[in-house]
């Protein structure tokens, strides 16, 4: 991926390959190669390439535990104060309860039913997790599109396993995804100036921890609410900010 990360450097090309824009493009190449797959692909293959992401996912946080101005004991700090404020504000259930709610919208609408779960599985899927948090923030602190890159791949896979039996309704994901991703990504470029170098370097270590976490979900191993660990890639930034 470095060769897009170079081109993104550009005034143009950090415009049209943020990592934002490339997960939207490819959620929609994927559904557009799922649609065409219409007798859809045995549940085995689909199983089968859903635990080959997760092992990818789980390089993918590998990778990004290895920060030289990471400190273990700010990164403990801010795991145990984060998954007690996670856990108090129960951001698991807040989205599954908001998926819920947006999918009975859609029902009590009277929208084509294959369509609404097609939408809503796939914008939760795609939307809600710890790649779309940290790959948003390293795009807008650093200009490191690179998860994002990774994630927008996995997503176009996803993509087309999905489609294929759920139909066009994963296709409109992609809008979701462009404006929740876009979103974080500009609002980390507005607060970068004000952090520093330490703190994004322990943020990105617990990024990396709760990617690994996901993917062993992914694999069936383990059954960790992610989401209440999110506080936790906050509390680095401001803790560091003030020693």
């Amino acid at each position: 991926m470095d060769f897009l990360n170079s081109a993104a450097q550009s005034p143009a090309g950090r415009v049209l390959l943020s990592g934002a824009v490339v997960n939207f493009a490819l959620v929609i190449l994927g559904s557009l190669l799922g649609l065409l797959l219409k007798k859809g692909i045995p549940e085995q293959v689909r199983s089968t390439l859903m635990n080959g992401m997760a092992l990818c996912v789980i390089y993918i946080g590998v990778t990004g535990l290895f920060e030289e101005k990471a400190n273990i004991i700010i990164i403990i700090v801010s795991f145990a104060a984060g998954a007690v404020a996670g856990e108090l504000i129960d951001f698991d259930r807040r989205i599954s309860a908001l998926g819920e709610k947006i999918e009975k919208s859609f029902n009590k609408k009277g929208s084509d039913t294959k369509i609404a779960d097609g939408f809503v599985s796939a914008t939760l899927l795609f939307c809600v997790g710890a790649m779309t948090v940290v790959g948003a923030l390293d795009s807008g602190l650093s200009g490191n599109n690179s998860t994002l890159y990774s994630k927008s791949v996995i997503d176009c896979v996803s993509a087309a396993a999905f489609a294929s039996s759920l139909g066009i309704g994963v296709m409109l994901s992609a809008l979701p995804v462009l404006i929740i991703e876009g979103s974080l990504t500009l609002l980390a470029v507005l607060v970068a100036p004000a952090l520093t170098d330490a703190g994004i370097a322990n943020m990105s270590v617990i990024g990396s921890l709760l990617i690994i976490a996901l993917a062993l979900n992914m694999l069936g191993l383990t059954k960790v609410k992610v989401m209440n660990f999110l506080p936790s890639m906050i509390l680095p930034l401001i803790i560091c900010a003030f020693i």
